[in-house]
């Protein structure tokens, strides 16, 4: 089984420097490593060539986002399994033998997350992807280990073998047959729970995806766009909109894009009382960005196979605001 770990740059070389080593150290001999660079202006691609002429570069012509560059770079990389893998992610040993097993034995799974711990705090989970994804009733993602902001401390509760909803594209194992036969990554979210649509349509194939708790890696999260950056509100919320608009099943529709208007009103509201304008600012573009790409999407929502059940029953907005249910276990 052929994997290629590949790693999306830009203007990194500080996070190389940091974390290119272990990913060297412990997949070098069980995988081929790749950066797959968007068309930096920093000495990136120097110091690769410089101090780790094993590692292959792909260069980018442009710089597409996350979406775009993976897209890009994939085409001319040949591997069984593509590891997607940000460029602040500190891996550990062993960490890829579970996930080739776990491959080789379930052929319908077509991705798998390991554990995501915060590189900060390494007894807690890191909130962009944690112990595996889901998504409620009106399409907003929670985590095993995150619900919302609040973050659990790993004390072993998911070193399981988990079937879940979304995979973080923080790391991100795939098939590369499913990957080109998806069409890859939809390059009109630019960043920002791009692969939530993509383990979406991976699902709506009949394929699996699961979690797994004996791989574990390190995630500093937030290293190319801070979480109290505006423009990173902008594309959760615009993109968790397109997400329901082209993914949710129809006898759904209408019910969860008008639920989901109003409840991104209220955390605007909520954002003011906040004293955080900005980010009221930013739920605001956001809206009229997804009514500008609203018949885009509306278009590629019927060109999608809809094979999976749409078995969302619980809010966890009311559960996480007003039932102050915090911790995963306690969700119902």
């Amino acid at each position: 089984m052929k994997i290629a770990i590949v790693i999306l740059n830009w203007n990194g070389r500080k996070l190389l420097e940091q974390f290119l080593p272990s990913v060297v150290n412990f997949s070098s001999d069980e995988a081929t490593v790749y950066v797959a660079d968007n068309a930096s202006t920093d000495s990136s691609i120097q110091y690769i060539k410089e101090f780790y002429p094993s590692v292959q570069i792909v260069e980018n012509a442009v710089n597409g986002g996350y979406a775009k560059g993976y897209n890009d770079a994939l085409q001319h990389i040949e591997a069984d399994i593509y590891c997607l893998l940000n460029s602040d992610i500190e891996v550990t040993q062993n960490w890829l033998s579970p996930v080739i097993d776990l491959f080789k034995k379930e052929e319908n799974t077509a991705i798998i997350q390991p554990k995501l711990l915060d590189y900060k705090d390494k007894t807690k989970f890191e909130y962009a992807g944690a112990g595996g994804g889901f998504i409620d009733l009106y399409g907003y993602p929670y985590c095993r280990g995150r619900v919302f902001n609040h973050l659990e401390t790993d004390t072993g509760q998911f070193n399981d073998t988990a079937s879940i909803f979304w995979a973080s594209g923080a790391c991100l194992f795939i098939r590369s047959k499913v990957y080109h036969e998806l069409e890859g990554l939809d390059e009109d979210y630019f960043a920002h729970q791009e692969e939530i649509d993509l383990c979406w349509r991976t699902q709506n194939q009949g394929y699996d995806i699961k979690y797994l708790g004996k791989s574990t890696v390190f995630h500093v999260g937030g290293a190319t766009l801070q979480e109290t950056n505006p423009h990173k509100t902008f594309l959760n919320f615009r993109n968790s909109l397109l997400n329901v608009v082209k993914n949710v099943p129809k006898k759904w529709f209408l019910f969860v894009v008008f639920s989901r208007l109003v409840l991104d009103g209220i955390a605007g509201i909520k954002f003011l009382f906040e004293l955080r304008p900005v980010h009221t600012i930013a739920i605001i573009k956001a809206h009229f960005s997804f009514y500008k790409n609203l018949n885009k999407f509306l278009q590629k929502r019927k060109q999608l196979q809809k094979k999976m059940d749409y078995n969302q029953h619980t809010s966890v907005v009311w559960q996480y605001f007003f039932l102050r249910r915090k911790i995963f276990r306690n969700l119902k």
